[in-house]
């Protein structure tokens, strides 16, 4: 089977994790990492999002243990609009979060619209963090949470603007 996920991944958490988890058990997997152009219009909050190449670099090193813990393989590509990857013939599985699945059926739509079977759509919990609430970069980004969930309250964060 093969699978897709989309995202940002900036930073790698365990929520992100879990999904990573899921895709892999159900197949090799398509990674759609957003582009530079891309990833700051998926922010609900502004905030700095490193560049691709950095958090490509950062993903691979991720996704490597995965891949050889299903013995699976897995490719990682650029996703430059929401639908990206997920709406190619070749998939059989998109793998989300709770807050993305209205963008799971808006790709099944286009799937139908283009005479191409439906994806199964696989729906992965939130993880939470110590605090009860949902681990997320942005939290991670602001340093309330480390990527585990565990609380910083001493960190600064990574702000919002680009570093000169």
């Amino acid at each position: 089977m093969n699978v897709a996920l989309g995202g940002t991944f900036d930073p790698v958490h365990d929520g992100h994790r879990a999904l990573f988890d899921r895709a892999f058990e159900l197949g090799d997997v398509t990674i759609g990492l957003t582009s530079d152009e891309l990833a700051p219009k998926t922010r609900s909050e502004d905030r700095y999002v490193r560049p691709y190449d950095e958090r490509r670099a950062d993903l691979a090193g991720e996704l490597d243990a995965f891949a050889d813990e299903y013995d699976r393989e897995y490719e990682i590509r650029p996703l430059e609009d929401p639908t990206g990857i997920a709406t190619e013939p070749r998939f059989d599985y998109l793998v989300v979060s709770p807050e993305t699945i209205d963008g799971a059926e808006r790709i099944n739509e286009l799937r139908e619209d283009r005479g191409v079977d439906p994806l199964s759509v696989e729906v992965v919990d939130h993880v939470t963090a110590d605090d009860g609430e949902i681990i997320s970069s942005t939290r991670i980004v602001r340093g309330e949470i480390d990527e585990h969930g565990t609380m910083t309250p001493d960190s600064d964060g990574r702000g919002r603007v680009q570093p000169d």
